[in-house]
Parts: structure tokens; C-alpha cells; sequence
């Protein structure tokens, strides 16, 4: 899929761009962050009635037990997550911002189009731009 040469220039880009890396940005706080098949335990103080999900195609919620969600991350995007006690007060009112483990990741821009590989160990196609555009039409 991708030739040798493609790598090295890859690796040359990432070099720069890891010299270049400054504090991340704060336009996450106040939201519930899930890596996409990933999950992440919710516990909560009091034990829940009702668990809606905004959007259940981006992240879902299991109830574990009456007072620990597991949230899975399904598909990139944001949503939110609404937890009700028994007597429909909210428990938790937050949105949730699903990504990919930008740890073990690597992006590879070609005109307009972009392919994500997930690294661990071995390079594979993880998520491609113009191909969720093409499945959204």
C-alpha cells in the first residue's frame, strides 16, 4: 500500500513534528475523553436509574453494576452522556469527545486525503478520510 520511500519521508515529517510539539490544547476540558475501542469505568456515588447516550453510534454505556458505567468509544466524535438516579434528578450531565490513541499513531496526508495507521507493533490502516466520507454518502 504504501512504498518504502513513503515511509522515510514519514519518518522525516514525524521528526519535525515531534520537535515541534507544544502543551495540547484545552479545548477538551470539561468532557469525558474515550479512545475509540476503548473503555473507561465511570463510578458514581449513587446508584443509577436511566443511562442515555446522545449519539449511541459514536459511544455506548453498559451498566456495570448500580453504580459504575463502562463507556466504550465506538466511532470518532462527540456526544453526551446523561445518567439518571431513581427519582430522574441528573447524576451526570457530560460530553463525551471519542479519538484514537494518538500514542502509537501515525498520519499520512496526500492532497485532501488523510490515512491514519495504528503502529502496535506493526503499521496498520486504522481510519482513512476519504473513506468514511464516501460511507457517509
Amino acid at each position: 500500500m504504501f512504498s518504502r520511500g513513503d515511509y522515510v519521508n514519514l519518518a522525516i515529517g514525524l521528526s519535525v513534528a515531534f520537535c515541534a510539539i507544544s502543551a495540547p490544547a484545552r479545548a477538551d476540558e470539561g468532557m469525558l475523553r474515550v479512545y475509540m475501542d476503548h473503555a473507561r469505568i465511570i463510578k458514581l456515588d449513587r446508584p443509577v436509574a436511566k443511562v442515555i447516550i446522545g449519539n449511541s453510534a459514536v459511544a455506548d454505556a453498559t451498566v456495570a453494576d448500580a453504580k459504575t458505567i463502562v463507556l466504550t468509544g465506538r466511532s470518532f466524535g462527540t456526544t453526551n452522556i446523561v445518567l439518571l438516579d431513581i427519582d430522574g434528578n441528573a447524576i451526570v450531565d457530560e460530553r463525551i469527545l471519542v479519538s484514537i490513541d494518538e500514542g502509537n499513531t501515525v498520519r499520512v496526508f496526500r492532497a485532501t486525503d488523510r490515512t491514519v495507521l495504528s503502529c502496535t507493533p506493526n503499521c496498520e490502516q486504522h481510519a482513512t478520510r476519504a473513506a468514511a466520507a464516501a460511507a457517509a454518502n
